[in-house]
């Protein structure tokens, strides 16, 4: 729907004779549910076709990119994962405090703020006005810094939030009120005996997220030019590079499922409950 990928390979002066070769060429002169099953026939096989624009395999291009996308979203996740972690408890602990006052704003402003928004903004203050972070490519560290919380920034608020009510629900048990009369630190009231058991709704949201931020890093890779995944699609679509969308949409796919199969096993290893059910 995009467009003939033939009007990109062939220069504006080619005649209806070099039209209908290319065509001929990439099978897209046979019908709609041929062209359809011819894929679907390589594509069980991991062929997804050659990527014209690169010309090498299109599950090989997605494949070389994947490395710089699972670096941005296992940086973004701990970000998340540690604000999360530290913000959730400590705010569902002192309910009124300044510190849960704190953690409700940035649940609020965190997933108010779109993470585009976010990444122009962190590159006007530090890479624009104050000059600390570079504001595009791969390299160090300091080039992961801004895409990582961009990238972060709605996944920390969703979790935080979360967090914040499952420890709300959990210290509110009877064995916590034990806990705390037989004089445990509240330190283990609070992170051994009651974050284990608020994990679970947490655990399928950050199982979600994971999957979340591998697929949804495309607009911050193109705006921070980030070798990755997402910007590979993007730069395949305007060149109608269908191999390589299409390779990278299965991968996506892929990913999604393989996240949600991993929580799931991961309860049992969390909820004893669900572990000895027969």
């Amino acid at each position: 729907m995009s467009g003939d990928m033939e009007r990109f390979l062939l220069p504006p002066d080619a005649g209806a004779e070099d039209f209908a070769r290319v065509r001929h060429e990439y099978g897209l002169d046979q019908p709609l549910y041929l062209q359809y099953l011819f894929f679907i026939a390589k594509a069980v096989t991991g062929d997804f076709g050659t990527s014209w624009r690169w010309h090498d395999p299109a599950w090989t291009v997605v494949v070389d990119r994947l490395p710089a996308t699972l670096q941005l979203a296992a940086a973004a996740a701990l970000i998340a994962f540690l604000i999360a972690i530290t913000v959730g408890p400590l705010s569902a602990a002192r309910p009124g405090s300044w510190i849960d006052r704190i953690g409700r704003v940035f649940a609020i402003l965190g997933q108010s703020m779109p993470a585009f928004w976010v990444g122009l903004m962190l590159i006007r203050i530090f890479a624009v006005d104050l000059r600390w972070l570079p504001s595009y490519g791969r390299g160090d560290l300091s080039n992961l810094v801004m895409p990582a919380i961009s990238l972060g920034w709605y996944a920390a608020a969703a979790q935080t939030r979360l967090m914040r009510s499952a420890m709300l629900n959990v210290l509110d048990s009877e064995y916590i009120k034990l806990a705390r009369l037989k004089g445990v630190p509240e330190f283990y009231v609070i992170y051994k005996h009651g974050l284990r058991n608020a994990a679970l709704p947490v655990l399928t949201l950050m199982g979600v997220q994971w999957a979340a931020l591998l697929s949804g890093s495309v607009v911050i890779e193109t705006i921070f030019a980030w070798p990755g995944v997402g910007r590979t699609i993007v730069e395949a679509i305007f060149n109608r590079d269908y191999a390589v969308v299409q390779a990278g949409t299965f991968m996506m796919s892929l990913i999604f499922v393989g996240a949600n199969l991993t929580v799931d096993l991961l309860y049992g290893v969390l909820d004893p409950r669900i572990r000895n059910a027969r």
